[in-house]
Order: C-alpha cells, then structure tokens, then sequence
C-alpha cells in the first residue's frame, strides 16, 4: 500500500490477510503502544488469532501507564505518538523495567530515528510499511535474547567474577560487592561478552551483529551510547573506566589486569 504524506496511517498494511502467525508453546502478553486505529487492530487481530495476549494504548502516557501495572512481555512502540512521544516512552520504560524487551515502529526510513531508538534502549525496530510475519520474527528474536541471553565465543552459564563484579547468566543479574546493579538486555548482553573474554578487543560492527543480531552499518554511535551508559552503572569513575576499556580506532574490550 502506498505511503500516507503523514508518514502514520495505512503505512502498516503490508498485512498478510491469511496466513497467521503461529502460536507460541506458551501465552505471551504483548502491549502495543500505537495512535493509528488500523494498524493497532490490525497487529492486535493477528497476534491474539495466534494465541497471544494482546493489550493496546493509544498515547505514549497511557502506554506508560499500562505498561507499569501489565509487565507485558515484550512491548512494541511507535515512534511517534500523542501527549509522549515513543522516544520517551522508551526511555521511561527502560528506567521502570529494564529488561523489558521493546521493539520500535518507525515510519520514517531514516537513520537518525532507528539510531535514536536504539540509543534510548530499545532492543530492535521495524519500518514501516511492514508484514506481520516479519513482525512476529522481530519479537520472538527479541524475546529469546532476552530469555535466554546472547550465545558469544567464551560464555557459558556459570556465574563470571571478575574483581567484585559478579554477572550470573542465568538469572542474569549482575552486582558489585553487595549491590544489585539494574542494566537493559543489551547492557548485559554487552557486559557478559566482554567479562567472558577479558583482554579480547571486540570490533564495534562485531558488537553490533552479535548484540543486535543485524548488520547496522553507520550505527557506530550506537555502541558508544550504550558503552557510556554501562560504565555509569558498573565503573567507579566512568570518566576514567577501569573495566570496560576503549581500544582507539577499534572497539572496546574488558580489562585483563589481575
């Protein structure tokens, strides 16, 4: 279907009438946070035919709102909502539930916007117009990342001390000394690859395929904002990180030193 001027309504309907999404072994709970009524119905349809548990919001603070009292599973954002826009909501939801899998709508194909959302902690986004099968992907891809956490070279599922930093893949929280420290998927994600594999430089595009699970060439900066946030929760001084180190011109990679 063509593109709208406004960039928002009918965009979502590259929309397979038949042909449903096939249900997942258990119910998974889905809040869609979306202003456009067709494309909201429509993912709502598709999804709860296929057994899932759908909940819907149609502003960026009822969203918020619902999503705070639902722990919905996975949530799937527009970018541009009323009264609070997706990048907003984003990040307000990262700060209330961190390992919230998000999944970002945007209308626009524009760098920029999918930098911005990924920066704001969403784990994944999608253009629009856009399938539903492809949709449905995009989710179960995020939401067994976020089960299961990311398989790199050098991991497994023991716990990982290194100093007073302790990350336990299984119920993948990390703490320093006696503190729990809350981080987003992909700041754990990034943390466990580099704690298992101290002193191995780590590429920015291969943090980006291996994180993010696609090839985002020209999201460097996405990396780097992600890096920062980590070292503002684990490092003692982030402006002088002991942990997590810069390799110039390269990537970055956990500190070897004993």
């Amino acid at each position: 279907m063509p593109e709208n001027n406004n960039g928002k309504s009918g965009q979502a309907h590259t929309v397979e009438a038949a042909g449903l999404a096939v249900a997942p072994a258990q119910a998974t709970s889905l809040l869609i946070i979306e202003d456009d009524e067709n494309i909201s119905s429509a993912i709502q349809e598709y999804f709860s035919r296929a057994g899932y548990s759908v909940s819907t919001a149609g502003d960026g603070l009822a969203g918020v709102e619902l999503a705070g009292k639902a722990r919905p599973d996975a949530v799937v954002l527009d970018l541009m909502l009323p009264k609070m826009d997706g990048l907003a909501v984003c990040k307000e939801l990262r700060l209330k539930a961190p390992h919230m899998p998000i999944l970002m709508l945007t209308a626009k194909d524009d760098v920029v916007d999918k930098v911005l959302g990924l920066e704001m902690g969403a784990d994944d986004y999608i253009t629009k117009p856009f399938s539903l099968r492809e949709l449905e992907a995009r989710i179960k891809s995020v939401l067994r990342r976020s089960r299961a956490g990311v398989a790199t070279d050098g991991q497994d599922e023991v716990p990982i001390q290194r100093g007073n930093l302790r990350i336990d893949p299984i119920r993948r929280e990390v703490t320093i000394g006696e503190k729990q420290v809350e981080l987003t998927p992909k700041e754990f994600d990034l943390l466990r690859l580099f704690a298992s594999n101290p002193g191995r430089v780590f590429p920015r595009k291969y943090l980006l395929e291996k994180i993010w699970d696609y090839s985002y060439e020209g999201y460097d900066r996405t990396i780097d904002s992600h890096i920062n946030r980590l070292r503002a929760k684990i490092e003692q001084n982030p402006d002088n990180p002991q942990l997590v180190l810069t390799v110039w011109g390269i990537g970055y990679k956990f500190t070897d030193a004993d």
